[in-house]
């Protein structure tokens, strides 16, 4: 038995090494500190949504993390200087043979209620899962045995090589909720007042407006320094850097352009960039439809060249995002690196005619997540530049992720996810057949797929998940647009922001690192 290897190329042997020098889980235990002080507030981008407050139906993206850090706690999650951090896990080993993992409960970690967090708890919440990739997840898992109240055995029907990954880091199977107090409070009655294992506890949420939560002292890993943090919902960009400088709220997340150099203009003010795994790409759900326009190979590559991604860099993220031309992250293990993207107006114009559109075609609805309208905007008029037109359609992003996970969009749609992971976890989400936001499939790459799941041999697994993602960007069925470097504010009041603590994560964490300016 020995240490799994975790997520973004670190070996079994670089785990052991994590463990024995006291790095797993960003402290060696928990710390004293003084009593939790003061008030933090965010602005975020987003109508928040109860659905984040439950770890059960967390779908591929990464906005409900900025709920999970908080109110919850994970058996093992990402975390500072380590992509693979046990946390309610103190310990966790792998057979041999990759049919089974095992846990050891960290003990003393307990939920909001005081009740202690136990196998019969991990048990109940892997069972319980529902969100991104539970169907794969449950296809795959055998059994959930609860040896004792700190012992959790996982046993597979095959190898699987990418277990940790998904559990870990790539869904929210692994965090953990309270099975008595869930049985007693419903489903619903759940989302309505949430108790978790996280830094903070919940104490009220106003749809549309904010989430006020407070510090659990009896958090394992370290008395949070903040006692109140309150995430406030701003959609509009301007209004979250006027709150900023007003002293409203602390925090802005996802500022662009001009806002973004008014930012680097405003004494007091700090402009943060943060690296997230988030790729925005356009994608065609009818290009397996042979009556439409999508389902010609040169209308998709005919997008590509027409659009301007370094200009588009420059106006919208100052020149701090990057132009990858994949899905997958480039951070990501097993990424492949992809021909550099070009931008040609004329060859793309040349493609759309030799496709039989001389004068370019109605290309029905643009549908896209309202945060990143501005985007949206700017890839639609280097679009139209060459003849493709279609209507604007921004959604709010809980709307346009249930339309997106539930095939309801058409015609384009601009994505995106900065979810945690791997090459793999990316494929599976939005490439192959049975996948969340998957519209269509391609048998060949499905059965590359599959054959990779199971590969213990770590070079033929990356040469295979090379392939599939050399078949991706060959039949064009994504449109890359760029990695997206976030942007945010930053107020005079904040100390520890933990904007960038836990490498390729969007928001601010580990919330109990946060701290105010003294004095």
């Amino acid at each position: 038995m020995e240490t799994t290897p975790a997520a973004r190329g670190m070996t079994r042997r670089d785990m052991l090494a994590l463990a024995a020098l006291g790095l797993a889980s960003g402290a060696p235990g928990r710390a004293f500190a003084a009593a939790p002080h003061g008030q933090l507030t965010w602005g975020a981008p987003i109508s928040l949504a109860t659905t984040w407050f439950e770890p059960a139906e967390t779908p591929a993206i990464i906005t409900p993390f900025m709920v999970l850090y908080a109110l919850h706690d994970a058996m093992v999650k990402p975390m500072p200087a380590n992509p693979l951090a046990p946390c309610l896990a103190e310990s966790f080993t792998a057979s041999e043979d990759g049919l089974s993992y095992d846990f050891a409960l960290r003990q003393g970690a307990k939920f909001h209620n005081d009740e202690p967090v136990t196998a019969e708890d991990v048990k109940f919440s892997f069972e319980r899962y529902r969100g991104a990739s539970y169907q794969m997840m449950k296809n795959r898992v055998a059994t959930v045995e609860a040896l004792d109240p700190h012992h959790v055995r996982f046993k597979f029907k095959q190898p699987w090589p990418d277990f940790l990954t998904f559990y870990g880091s790539a869904t929210g199977a692994g965090w953990i909720v309270p099975k008595k107090y869930v049985e007693k409070v419903g489903e619903e009655g759940y989302k309505k007042a949430p108790i978790g294992a996280g830094p903070y506890k919940f104490v009220s949420f106003n749809p549309g407006v904010e989430l006020v939560l407070e510090a659990f002292e009896g958090y394992w890993r370290k008395i949070p320094s903040v006692k109140r943090l309150v995430l406030k919902s701003i959609p509009d960009e301007a209004t979250r850097l006027a709150a900023l400088k007003r002293g409203e709220i602390d925090i802005a997340y996802n500022i662009r352009g001009e806002l973004a150099e008014e930012i680097q203009r405003t004494p007091g003010l700090t402009l943060k960039p943060v690296y997230a795994p988030l790729p925005a790409w356009l994608y065609f759900p009818e290009q397996w439809d042979p009556n439409s326009p999508w389902h010609d190979e040169r209308v998709r590559r005919a997008v590509g060249l027409a659009i301007d991604g370094k200009t588009i860099n420059e106006a919208l993220s100052l020149g701090y995002s990057r132009i990858t031309n994949s899905i997958v992250p480039d951070s990501f293990e097993f990424y492949w690196q992809p021909p550099a993207a070009v931008y040609d107006a004329a060859k793309a114009t040349q493609l759309l005619a030799e496709a039989g559109y001389p004068n370019g075609f109605d290309a029905g609805e643009y549908s896209c997540d309202g945060s990143f309208a501005n985007l949206g905007e700017a890839v639609l008029n280097n679009l139209h530049a060459v003849g493709i037109r279609a209507k604007f359609r921004p959604l709010e992003r809980a709307a346009f992720l249930d339309a997106y996970t539930n095939k309801k969009l058409k015609n384009i749609v601009q994505a995106q996810s900065a979810s945690f992971g791997n090459a793999a976890t990316r494929i599976e989400a939005f490439v192959v057949k049975g996948g969340t936001y998957a519209y269509g499939n391609y048998p060949d790459i499905d059965a590359l797929f599959q054959q990779q799941e199971i590969d213990l041999d770590h070079k033929r697994r990356t040469a295979t998940l090379h392939k599939i993602q050399q078949l991706i960007n060959e039949r064009a069925i994504f449109v890359p647009i760029w990695q997206f470097a976030i942007l945010e504010g930053v107020g005079p009041r904040v100390g520890e922001s933990g904007l960038g603590l836990i490498e390729g994560f969007s928001y601010s964490a580990p919330y109990d690192d946060i701290t105010l300016k003294s004095g």
